[in-house]
């Protein structure tokens, strides 16, 4: 069985049809929703639609995640953010992939649900960097299996770069795979500050991490970032730890 683990904050609008695509995989399969304390409809539809919903103290997808991993029953770990959409045979794919017992876990290419020419331009180079390192984000839907997930200690306690953190950890330890067609992301948060900006901000940020920069130094630049944000609530509010 796949355990998908979904962290959600205030996400009703998109959790809906990411939740409906996780529905029309038909694979064996849990949904577990870990969700901050929202107080939009995104507990009652989780508890609609969800295998089960986990209340955490903690509004940061790092410690939702390892929140939801320990309570999976499943010997595949899949973690999928609230506005990404799962293509039809996802799940398959990755039952697939994995009966090679030397692929230990991977991540999915990804697509935005924009018609924009340099977000299709992002996503191309994202998938040459997925396939030539093996380094996946968050949104690209990560997948481990269960064992491999708790020899590495799951996600570490970090308020931004955990997936990134995570899919190094996971990349060095054994054989990963990239899998297609893609997942689909929400845009939303290229809205307003615009897919150049926004993109180069991500990479300046990403930069300073590999550099060695403190996540949680740059967690307060990306929160300031957002803060001067036209409509904040354009942003993915479980990526974005509380002050």
């Amino acid at each position: 069985m796949i355990s998908v683990i979904i962290p959600t904050y205030d996400e009703a609008v998109a959790l809906h049809a990411t939740l409906d695509s996780v529905a029309e995989n038909r694979s064996n399969k849990e949904v577990i929703i870990a969700d901050a304390g929202s107080v939009d409809e995104t507990g009652g539809l989780a508890r609609r639609k969800a295998s089960s919903v986990l209340l955490s103290p903690r509004r940061q997808r790092a410690y939702q995640m390892n929140l939801g991993a320990q309570h999976a029953q499943g010997s595949i770990l899949l973690f999928l953010h609230a506005d990404t959409e799962l293509p039809t045979s996802a799940l398959e794919q990755i039952e697939s992939a994995l009966r090679n017992n030397g692929l230990i876990g991977g991540g999915f290419v990804r697509r935005y649900d924009s018609n924009s020419w340099f977000l299709r331009a992002t996503c191309f180079l994202a998938s040459l960097r997925t396939r030539l390192t093996g380094w996946f984000l968050g949104d690209q839907a990560i997948f481990i299996r269960r064992e491999v997930f708790e020899e590495l200690g799951g996600f570490r306690d970090l308020d931004l770069f955990e997936d990134l953190d995570f899919s190094r950890r996971m990349a060095q330890m054994g054989q990963v795979v990239t899998l297609s067609p893609p997942v689909i992301s929400s845009s939303r948060r290229f809205q307003h500050r615009g897919a150049m900006l926004t993109t180069v901000f991500d990479l300046w940020l990403t930069a300073r991490y590999l550099m060695g920069t403190s996540p949680l130094r740059l967690a307060k630049v990306q929160r300031a970032f957002i803060e001067k944000s036209p409509n904040k609530s354009t942003f993915p509010s479980a990526a974005i730890a509380p002050k």
